[in-house]
């Protein structure tokens, strides 16, 4: 199991399953981030936040704390 958070820029991985719960999990998913969407890893702020992704044709900034929630493959 790998979260997005652990996933170098130049990426490309496929989401498998978004943890978390309620409001932290509805927000993940209203961003467009869903299971079996791919995410495109852009880059990583030189601190490790926020990360930086291409999700469904739009950029997307997400922080840290957002993308451990991400499981991907």
């Amino acid at each position: 199991m790998q979260t997005l958070k652990e996933v170098k820029p130049g990426q490309t991985v496929c989401v498998t399953k978004i943890n978390g719960q309620g409001p932290v999990k509805r927000r993940i998913m209203e961003m467009g981030i869903t299971k079996g969407i791919e995410v495109y890893i852009r880059k990583v702020a030189p601190l490790g936040d926020p990360v930086e992704v291409t999700v469904r044709g739009y950029e997307l900034s997400l922080r840290k704390a957002d993308a451990e929630q991400i499981e991907v493959e």
